[in-house]
């Protein structure tokens, strides 16, 4: 070897303080806090973070940004002025600089579009773009150790579709922060297919569909998202029957009452998180309706005008479905077949459909899929949930020091119904990046030549068996 140079097993591994992966409203909202934090503090007390994101770009609920769909979450609870209200990442600094600031506030309403919130978002984002690596995927989370304890991890990772085509690597981190979002919740016994969908990817599909033979679409769900799908049809294609399937007699409105929208408080999250575990199921449990399977009060009252005006008319383009089950999907040459199941009745029938939209919800995605061999690191309560901390951190036995954060519905059961919306996303945050801080600045780079040693040699925490782990968008 030449003097002067040095083989790639000397060169420096460099460390992140945190590696945020998924890169949604949660994760952009905490690295927003991390550069405002960035910006004001010492040198030394900089935090170095980096963000992977499956998607070829930043994008949140693409699928579903119907036009004249509003917001059901004021637009101050955007991801900062919950915490900072004089940041310049605030909606109003957005308006502001897209010149639209007086023609927002002459609307007198606090709910702007879903279209405008998402550019919103994506301006926020465009911010960051030498921070995020997307069309990235996570894998896995690898432990590296010293004298026994992990103190970082190395994110096993995936570059899709770039020039030299995939590409496998890792990058280094004292902690991670996991928002990867949900995954669609399909019934059980349905596959999706070329006429089966779920309602996120509604534009994309209704744009990519050529034949509609049947003239008739199927809509399955009673909550906001299945409402939003069974009007966008029904407008969009004035020529098709949409039939809406729901188990429900009727679409049930949401409770957005004052005193029940305390529930979204900051403050909510620390009586939940301190309260028993029978009050936590009760407060779940009563305050369901604010958020789960529920619908906006207007848009219900628009649907209803809609069924009323065509009894008048003698038509029925728009059929309710009410106490009806879905029991059974067939997916045909030219379109797809939903089998249907009256509750009160027993009758069975079918609806040939030109698409069957399944709006029934979501589920979290499980990070002790990506954790792996860690997750047997990881404590559980008495029901086998994970165990998180206040400030939304894996609590993990004394072998694990690195950190690992949680956003989203998957700390649910600790720190209550606000986890998976955007209403505490600016206070949330900040109490991760605080967290980050409190744990102290990253080491010095470690020499490369000592990665293989210094992973663990315990085979049930230093395992290469487990399967990796896809990333969902995060939201």
């Amino acid at each position: 070897m030449p003097a002067g140079h040095a083989s790639n097993a000397q060169r420096k591994t460099p460390i992140h303080d945190v590696v945020g992966i998924g890169f949604g409203p949660a994760n952009l909202a905490l690295a927003i806090a991390v550069q405002e934090h960035n910006e004001r503090c010492a040198p030394e007390q900089l935090l170095r973070s980096t963000f992977l994101e499956r998607q070829a770009g930043f994008g949140w609920h693409r699928g579903m940004l119907i036009e004249g769909a509003t917001m059901q979450v004021s637009f101050l609870k955007d991801l900062v002025t919950m915490r900072d209200p004089g940041s310049r990442y605030t909606f109003l600094r957005y308006l502001h600089e897209r010149e639209r600031l007086v023609d927002f506030i002459n609307q007198k309403s606090f709910f702007p579009t879903r279209v405008e919130f998402h550019d919103y978002l994506a301006w926020c984002a465009a911010g960051f773009n030498d921070q995020v690596s997307y069309g990235c995927e996570a894998l896995a989370l690898r432990p590296v150790a010293q004298d026994g304890r992990v103190g970082h991890f190395d994110v096993a990772l995936r570059t899709v579709g770039g020039a030299a085509g995939d590409t496998e690597g890792s990058v280094r981190t004292r902690n991670v922060v996991l928002g990867t979002g949900l995954r669609p919740q399909i019934p059980e016994g349905v596959t999706l297919g070329e006429h089966v969908w779920h309602n996120r990817d509604l534009l994309f599909r209704t744009q990519e569909l050529k034949e509609r033979p049947h003239r008739r679409f199927t809509v399955v769900g009673a909550g906001q998202s299945a409402a939003e799908t069974a009007e966008y049809l029904y407008r969009t294609f004035p020529d098709a029957e949409v039939c809406a399937v729901f188990t429900r007699y009727g679409y049930s409105p949401a409770d957005d009452s004052p005193f029940a929208n305390r529930i979204f408080d900051p403050s909510a999250v620390d009586d939940f998180y301190d309260a028993p575990e029978g009050v936590k199921r009760a407060l779940l449990e009563y305050h369901g309706n604010t958020n789960y399977s529920v619908v906006d009060g207007e848009l219900i009252d628009q649907l209803y005008r809609t069924v009323y005006q065509e009894k008048v008319s003698g038509t029925e383009r728009l059929r309710i479905l009410r106490t009806t089950a879905l029991t059974g999907v067939e997916e045909m040459a030219n379109g797809a077949r939903a089998v249907v199941t009256s509750l009160t009745t027993g009758e069975r029938f079918t609806l040939d459909s030109d698409a069957v939209v399944l709006a029934t919800g979501y589920r979290p995605n499980d990070p002790r899929e990506l954790l792996g061999p860690l997750a047997d690191h990881c404590l559980t309560d008495g029901q086998g949930r994970l165990r998180i901390d206040r400030n939304h951190r894996l609590v993990t036995d004394e072998r694990i020091s690195a950190g690992v954060f949680l956003q989203g519905a998957v700390t649910e059961h600790t720190h209550g119904i606000t986890s998976s919306l955007l209403s505490t996303l600016a206070v949330r945050s900040g109490e991760i990046r605080d967290a980050l801080l409190s744990s102290g600045p990253a080491a010095p780079p470690v020499d490369a030549r000592t990665e293989a040693a210094a992973l663990l040699d315990d085979e049930a925490l230093a395992g290469r068996g487990a399967e990796a782990a896809g990333v969902a968008p995060g939201r």
